[in-house]
């Protein structure tokens, strides 16, 4: 047997029957001979790690737009805080850690520009077009753009965790639901330290209920729901969050959400992240024969509307702005 083989075999040895096993796997929409040494799984892995969409999350924003400061979360920090919180509960629960991985490294790729202010802007822009969100998208950056068009061909049960990472769907496999959840303790957690650090919230804002539930400090907290999820999960034959655990948990999110996410402090220059996006997307939509020859290619297929957005989505902070600078701000004027 070769390494991959011994790897599948010691699968279904050591993990739980409610695992994914890579042996199993449902496949790739293009049949490929497999690898020798890695897994199915592990390739997806690497697929997405050294895809151009990965490599620009690090310059895409998570929540706080141009914020001042070198230790605010970016879209790729939080991911890999995704990353390390799936493999954890996955190792604890016996499900199969590179499943999980896979996932959590592409749930985002499909992320616009400023976060979800972004978003939100090309959702209105294209809402009689079926609208925009960032899941869908990021099942259709490893599908169909990335590769020039090629997609990274992954398996079926990534690119299922990866679409129902968020929304009303759930993921087929236990592995898919895990990120599902940590996306989430990840997001929650994190937030609230850049909250505090941009003066949004103080700890005296925060009610006490939620601290002496789940812990004053992002590793207590990150701590306690890790340890139940994984605890219940083995008790449930599902993944899930006790009923206690559970209720404080939401709870605390809708906290952030009125608290944070749609705080008029923290929202104050989404205005402008409109008036950036639907200006690049007007000019391209004007003017499609300017978009780079990949983009042209998808307006045949899926139309001009789509192809704008899936340019405008792939781009990070930075570059967007600079696209903006360079169709509508005369070049004396533009900042060096």
């Amino acid at each position: 047997m070769n390494s991959r083989q011994i790897q599948e075999a010691l699968e279904e040895e050591m993990l739980s029957p409610r695992a994914s096993y890579a042996r199993r796997s449902q496949g790739r929409a293009r049949e490929e001979s497999e690898c020798d040494i890695r897994t199915c799984y592990q390739r997806d892995i690497d697929r997405i790690i050294h895809s151009k969409a990965f490599r620009r999350l690090k310059h895409k924003t998570q929540v706080f737009l141009s914020p001042e400061g070198d230790h605010y979360r970016t879209r790729l920090t939080h991911t890999l805080e995704v990353v390390r919180i799936s493999r954890t509960i996955a190792r604890g629960i016996r499900l199969n850690e590179d499943l999980a991985e896979a996932i959590a490294f592409g749930h985002d790729l499909g992320h616009t520009p400023f976060g979800h202010a972004g978003e939100r802007a090309l959702c209105e822009i294209l809402k009689n077009e079926g609208g925009f969100e960032h899941n869908e998208q990021s099942l259709r950056v490893v599908d169909v753009l990335e590769q020039g068009g090629r997609g990274l061909n992954l398996t079926e049960e990534v690119k299922n965790g990866i679409l129902c990472h968020t929304g009303k769907t759930l993921p087929k496999t236990q592995e898919g639901k895990i990120v599902r959840i940590s996306d989430r303790i990840a997001y929650i957690n994190h937030d609230i330290d850049d909250a505090i650090r941009a003066g949004i919230l103080k700890d005296e804002d925060i009610p006490e209920k939620y601290y002496k539930t789940l812990g004053a400090k992002h590793g207590e907290r990150i701590n306690t729901l890790v340890l139940d999820m994984i605890e219940e999960s083995k008790k449930k034959g599902d993944i899930t969050l006790s009923a206690h655990i559970s209720d404080v948990f939401n709870a605390f999110r809708e906290f952030m959400y009125e608290s944070v996410y749609l705080n008029m402090r923290a929202k104050s220059e989404e205005s402008k992240v409109f008036g950036i996006i639907n200006g690049i997307f007007e000019h391209y939509n004007k003017n499609p024969d300017n978009l780079p020859p990949e983009y042209r290619r998808i307006i045949e297929k899926d139309g001009q509307k789509r192809a704008v957005s899936d340019y405008i989505s792939g781009m990070t902070d930075n570059y967007a702005v600079f696209m903006y600078e360079k169709l509508y701000i005369p070049e004396a004027w533009q900042v060096r």
